[in-house]
């Protein structure tokens, strides 16, 4: 199976996560950023992550794709509830992360962004999304004291080491995310978590991106 991704996209973080922790081979393909033809050829409109199957078949939707392979081998994972408390933590945090984030992202190397025209449409992208990139990076102190506040918040809900479920599906691909931020202070309990969930589904971190 074929797995298209950006590298950096959470959701695609997602998607790849169920085949590590399942030890299931796949084979991965980064889409330029800018390349809208390709994802709509094989779904109809611009999105990652896509599937292709083992007969051909195209599927979008990251937690579609988890629920897909997580069916094929036993025991399930992601049959679960996603846990409320982690739920509601995320909806909460997400927005600042995100901040923090996207426009180190669009200065990262990632293969998607190869080329400068590549690069360039997702700046504007996010621009569009965001608003002003470089005022967000200069506004890095004050939005990194608000996550460090919201991680402090998650560290007793990651108190206790539970198997890996449907809640991880959402927590660890925003964490993922904020691996790209240099110098975020995490507790004891959330830096296990990331360190846990990253072996164990096989998804790189992004510290070496660090900015």
């Amino acid at each position: 199976m074929k797995l298209f991704i950006y590298e950096h996209c959470p959701f695609c973080a997602r998607a790849r996560m169920i085949f590590g922790l399942k030890g299931i081979p796949l084979e991965l393909s980064v889409i330029m950023e800018g390349d809208a033809e390709t994802p709509t050829r094989m779904v109809g409109r611009k999105v990652v992550p896509i599937l292709q199957k083992e007969d051909g078949a195209y599927m979008p939707e990251s937690m579609d794709i988890v629920h897909h392979i997580d069916s094929l081998q036993a025991p399930l994972i992601a049959d679960q509830p996603v846990d409320p408390a982690i739920d509601a933590w995320c909806k909460a945090a997400s927005g600042a992360i995100f901040k923090l984030a996207v426009p180190r992202f669009t200065k990262a190397d990632f293969s998607e962004l190869a080329s400068a025209p590549a690069r360039e449409a997702y700046r504007l992208r996010e621009e569009k999304a965001f608003g002003d990139l470089e005022a967000l990076m200069a506004d890095t102190p004050a939005l990194q004291a608000e996550v460090e506040q919201k991680l402090a918040q998650l560290e007793p809900l990651l108190a206790d080491e539970r198997p890996i479920s449907s809640t991880d599906f959402i927590l660890f691909p925003i964490l993922r995310t904020l691996t790209i931020v240099k110098g975020v202070k995490t507790g004891a309990n959330v830096a296990r978590y990331i360190e846990r969930v990253a072996a164990a589904s096989h998804v790189d971190l992004l510290t070496d991106k660090a900015m």
